[in-house]
This record gives C-alpha cells, structure tokens and sequence, in this order.
C-alpha cells in the first residue's frame, strides 16, 4: 500500500479474531468483540522526542476503540498513535 500518514501515527489492518470457539460455537458479528491486534501497513515519520519504534509488517496488541476507523481500497483499516500500541509481537 502507498501512502504517507502524519509522524507519529500508525496504519493496521486488524487481525479479525475466528468467528468461532474452542467448543465449535458460531459467535454471530454482532456480539463479537472488535479485534485488538493487527499488522502496521504505514508508520509516520518520528515525533520530537519520539522516534518511531514500530515497523511495517509488524504485529501489534492496541487498546480498544482506540484510532479511526475506515475502509480503503477494500480493506477495514484502523488509524492510531504509536503511543496507543502495547506491545510489538517479536
């Protein structure tokens, strides 16, 4: 994907969880919880004072209803600081 995002912020594509348990229960979308993890697509330039410490490719854990939410080039895409990542899978 191309693009360029303002410093400091963070493009993913969120890791949709299984529609499914363990057991084999069909969870319906309504009551499924919106994913929490994804890949960065994009990363911004450095912030004063913050470096960017998140690469493209990366997977990582974020707060809920965190970011902006929308849809490009037919994909469901999450927009958020780097300061709102947890943690960056190794």
């Amino acid at each position: 994907m191309e693009g360029k995002i303002l410093a400091g912020k963070v493009l993913i594509k969120p890791i949709d969880l299984d529609g499914m348990t363990k057991s084999g229960i069909i969870i319906p979308d309504s009551v499924r919880e919106k994913p929490s993890s994804g890949k960065v697509l994009l990363v911004g330039a450095d912030k004063p004072h913050e470096p960017m410490e998140v690469s493209v490719g990366d997977i990582v854990q974020y707060g809920k209803n965190l970011g902006t939410e929308f849809h490009l080039e037919g994909k469901d895409l999450l927009l958020i600081d780097q300061s709102d990542i947890m943690f960056v899978q190794a």
